[in-house]
């Protein structure tokens, strides 16, 4: 302390550093504070009365991920180590890696039902720059985009087996209540990946809006001669054939209680 020279300034800087470190009222010398504040108020002939004893509230913890630099970096295939649940600290994390030199590749999707052509085209994203970012699309989203009956595979899953995969370094959830581009406009990466078979974002509009947030845009074709939706369809068509079949091979059945039913009677 530097006796009774303590101006208002200084005694703000104080109560700003104790509520940084959560504490709900001040410790033990704010009462000093306040009587030092006092007696400046009086030099200076400042009513008392504005001076109130006054709590200070810690304001409440935004909720933070584990994800670090160095988890980035790391070979973790935990999903903890690789999902940043909000744009600020994905934009926060960005910042610090494009400070250190890395190059950032950013691609979106569902990735339900992942499968070989996901692999590869991750994969071939990767190759293109230092840290690929992955937004994937939540439940609620996939809903929304590709019908009331995806994804076949819950969100939770999808990052779990996306966190595995080498060519993923940072995983994050687009949800429902985000448009295209908020991912896109937040990592304003160097190189933004998508596909030929992405059919709300292959239009020339939605490129020139996007294209001054990234460095370039490049569209890989499909990876695999088989999607998601085509293997949806090819599991929906076997279990109905099945379900045909199992009715087929009863019908002789049914039909002679039917018949005998009839004869009871």
């Amino acid at each position: 302390m530097d006796g009774h020279r303590v101006t208002i300034a200084r005694v703000h800087l104080w109560v700003d550093k104790y509520a940084r470190r959560g504490l709900k009222t001040l410790p033990q010398d704010s009462e000093y504070i306040r009587a030092t504040i006092v007696k400046h108020m009086a030099r200076t002939k400042t009513p008392v009365k504005s001076v109130a004893k006054k709590k200070v509230v810690a304001a409440a913890p935004t909720p933070v991920s584990k994800v670090t630099i160095k988890s980035i970096l790391s070979q973790s295939s935990k999903v903890e180590d690789r999902l940043i649940p909000s744009l600020k600290e994905v934009s926060a994390i960005i910042d610090d890696l494009k400070r250190l030199g890395y190059r950032i590749v950013l691609t979106q999707g569902v990735y339900d039902m992942i499968h070989e052509g996901h692999a590869r085209y991750l994969e071939r994203a990767r190759s293109l720059g230092d840290i690929l970012v992955l937004g994937v699309d939540s439940d609620e989203l996939t809903r929304k985009r590709k019908g009331p009956t995806r994804p076949v595979v819950p969100q939770t899953e999808r990052l779990q087996m996306l966190s595995h995969l080498r060519c993923v370094d940072i995983l994050s959830v687009r949800e429902v209540h985000h448009d295209i581009g908020d991912l896109i406009r937040t990592v304003k990466p160097d190189v933004l990946v998508t596909s030929t078979s992405t059919n709300d974002f292959n239009q020339d509009a939605q490129f020139a809006v996007y294209k001054k947030h990234v460095g370039e845009i490049v569209v890989l074709p499909p990876q695999a001669a088989t999607s998601t939706t085509a293997r949806v369809r090819e599991l929906t068509i076997s279990g109905a054939d099945q379900l045909a079949q199992e009715i087929i091979q009863q019908i002789p059945q049914l039909v002679k209680n039917a018949l005998n039913n009839l004869q009871q009677r």
